[in-house]
This record gives structure tokens, sequence and C-alpha cells, in this order.
């Protein structure tokens, strides 16, 4: 999940430069639940509304139960394509119509794309809210797709492509995905490979896009300064007139048990860079909130463990983090460190000492107490936001449930210093783990 590292550095990498954003935990709907309105129409389009008045704009985000995971082998990295062409018109809005309907009254519009799902989020005056609620729903079918867009659109995916590559923390953090998912879809780069972007045609787009953008995939989040019962009102308008499809999203498989990889390589520049990644407890799992707190006291923030040992006191590494990313149907704990290429042995064997130890002695009040306040600023901040309180209810709603996430923060503040500790002996074996090494290629 995302939860405290809220930022993993799966999303990084395997989302597009569009604003995708793989693996991001979002901060739980803190505050006047009873507010948020949710219904499902007819056809099984879902709708959540919430008002919040602490400015005049709002936050419409469509939400679509289609990512990465939902790609075959021959379809690689089409949820990522198709959310970039969403933006070039449909049959009803030529080209520009974002420059016109969105930018044009002061607002934005962008997208992410993730291995659980896509969504296209806005933010507008509020007395656009209607207007931009018809404009999500015309994207969510009316595509135009056109021949000449798509053709032109993949210079700018495969520039994308490049500048992953390029970015060592990017792919850093993707190729850890790969190792330690190998053989799963979450161990596909979302972004996809070279060779089927050059060749993607239009129909297998529109096909991709005419299986999985249906109503019974769709969700529909506004929040801001309107009345629910107008936005449910004005969603049963422009939402409500798709025909239901019948079909269902096929669930994630879970993933493999299999030995995780290791590999090191060559890459250019001066520095070293460490990866270390163990597979962890999926989104819905009684485990989450242990290994949530697990990973905020041993590597997030200047006061973590890992940060206070190898940066602080032995000066081993430039930087250094953990984070979790708690997927639909798995997790990942990721541990990552810039260094000195001197430095790798005694990086690697002092953060393993660090694991072992934590799994030893647990972790004292200080630090389980430290953990949960980050927690629950991190949630009170981005609960601050129309768009932040949107995020969440969508996420929620799209791969969990509210009402989970709105009892997640509750989960938290149960969690023992026991707890913690068993989740670093059950989780983080320091002898099983996926290990990724960038090194600087040698001067010529």
């Amino acid at each position: 999940m995302r939860r405290l590292s809220c930022i993993l550095l799966a999303l990084l990498v395997l989302l597009g430069a569009s604003g995708c954003l793989v693996g991001r935990r979002p901060a739980p709907a803190q505050g006047d639940p009873q507010r948020a309105v949710r219904r499902v129409l007819p056809n099984g389009v879902r709708v959540v509304a919430q008002e919040h008045r602490a400015s005049d704009v709002v936050a419409l985000q469509l939400w679509v139960a289609a990512g990465g995971r939902d790609e075959a082998a021959s379809e690689l990295g089409l949820a990522h394509y198709l959310e970039h062409m969403l933006f070039k018109g449909t049959t009803t809005r030529p080209a520009g119509f974002i420059d016109r309907e969105v930018e044009g009254v002061g607002g934005r519009m962008n997208a992410g794309t993730s291995l659980d799902y896509t969504y296209y989020h806005m933010l507008l005056p509020a007395r656009r809210a209607l207007a931009g609620i018809e404009t999500l729903a015309d994207i969510s079918v009316n595509a135009a797709l056109d021949e000449n867009q798509l053709e032109r659109e993949k210079r700018v995916v495969l520039e994308e492509m490049k500048l992953a590559e390029d970015t060592p923390s990017r792919l850093l953090a993707r190729q850890l995905y790969e190792a330690v998912f190998d053989g799963h879809a979450y161990g596909r780069p979302v972004i996809g490979r070279p060779e089927l972007i050059r060749a993607l045609t239009r129909d297998q787009l529109l096909a991709f896009y005419r299986r999985h953008y249906v109503p019974e995939s769709l969700t529909l989040v506004v929040v801001g300064a309107v009345r629910p019962d107008d936005v449910v009102e004005a969603a049963t308008r422009a939402f409500g007139r798709f025909p239901r499809s019948g079909t269902q999203r096929l669930p994630a498989p879970p993933a493999a048990s299999a030995r995780p990889r290791q590999l090191q390589r060559l890459r250019p520049g001066a520095h070293a860079y460490l990866g270390l990644a163990w597979p962890a407890p999926r989104l819905d799992h009684a485990d989450t909130p242990a290994v949530d707190l697990l990973t905020a006291v041993l590597g997030q923030g200047r006061a973590s463990r890992l940060t206070r040992s190898l940066r602080e006191r032995l000066g081993l590494v430039n930087t250094i983090a953990t984070s979790y990313a708690a997927l639909e149907a798995a997790g990942i704990v990721s541990i990552t460190a810039q260094l000195e290429p001197a430095n790798l042995e005694r990086a690697e064997a002092g953060i393993l000492e660090e694991v072992r130890r934590i799994a030893r002695d647990g972790v004292s009040e200080a630090e389980r107490e430290r953990a949960l306040t980050v927690a629950e600023a991190r949630r009170e901040f981005q609960m601050e936001t129309a768009e932040g309180r949107a995020f969440t209810l969508g996420h929620a709603e799209t791969i969990w449930t509210i009402e989970e996430e709105l009892a997640y923060v509750d989960h938290l503040r149960s969690v023992t210093r026991e707890q913690i500790r068993a989740a670093a002996v059950r989780y983080l074996d320091p002898e099983r783990f996926a290990r990724v090494v960038f090194t600087p290629e040698p001067a010529r």
C-alpha cells in the first residue's frame, strides 16, 4: 500500500511522466466521513461525492479499474498509452478540449497509470463542476483514438522510457519490482517496452479500451464546494446512459513465492545505487499496519534507524530510504541507497544488521509513537485539499473499500511493539531478498 511511504519508489518508476503514480498509498479519508455520499448507478458506475468548502474549487476524478496488471503480454504498456490518448480528443470534443474547457477556465487536468488502476483528475472552479462531469463521461467511452495522434504520441512515450532508463532511482525501483515479482504482472513496467509501443496499432488500443473502460469499472469522485445530491444527479445524466457491459474484472493472481533475483549492472555516473527488497503483505492483509510502521521506524525520516546509523554515524551512504507499497494482490518493502562504490559491501551489511536487530530486539515505544505521529500528520495534510480527499476516496473505492480506508488510522494506532517486531521476522528475511546494484562504468 503506500501508507507511510506515501510516495513509494515504485511510483517513480512504474508510471509514466504524465503524472502516473503506481504505488503510492493515499492517506485515509479522515474527518467528515458521514458527508461522503456513495451511489451505484444501475449500469454499475460508482459515484462518490463529498462537500468540502475550504475553497471555491472542485476536484473531479475518474477512476478506472484497469492498470498494468490487466494487460496481456502482447498489450504491455497499453493502459498507460491509453491514458495519454484520452487527452487527444473524443468524437464530440476535438483535440485541444483541455485548453478550452479546463485550462481556459483556470483549471488543470492530468492522469496517472499504476499497476492496479488508471485515474484522470481535474481541478476546476466550483461553478464548472457539472461541465467537468460531462467531460469525464465523454472521455470514458468516446475517445477518438485518432490514428495520426496515436503515431505522434509514440515519440512521447518512447522519450518517457528513455528518461526512466536515464534516471537511476526510477530504474532501480522498477528493477526491484521485476526482481521481487518475477513472472507476475506486478513485475512488468507500466510504461511498457519499446518494441511493443513502436508496433502498436489503433485496433489494439481500441480493443483494450472497449474491453476495460466499461461502466462496471468506472468510479467518479467529486469533492469540493458542491452539493453531493447535485453531483449524483449530474453523474446519473452523464454516465447513466451507458449500457452495462456484463463483464467483471479478473482478480489479480497472488504473487508466487519464488526466490527473489539478484542483479548487478554498470551505469554511467560517479555514484553507486543499492536496492534490497522483500515480498510484503497485500493491501487488505491484517499485517499491513504493522509493516507500515516497521518501514517508518527502519528508514523513513532523519530519525529512522538506517538514516541515523548508515548516513549520520557511519557516513556510508549519501541517501537511504525505506518504502512499503501495498498493492491489491501483493506488496513490496524496498530499501534503497545512493553511495560511493567503495562502501557497497559495508552498507549492505549495515542494512541487514539493522534488519536483524529490529527482528531480535524490537522497537522502542518512542520509535513506535514517532512512526504513528508521522502517519497521522501525513494523513491530515492530505485531507486538507479537495484533491487529496478525492484521491483517497477514489483509490479506496477502486481497489479496497472506503470503510477500511477510514478505519486504517485506528488500525495503525492499535499496532503494538511486539507486532512490529513480528512483522520484521515474518517479512524481512536477511537471508532471502532481492538485490539490485548499479555501479559506475570504469573510466576510459
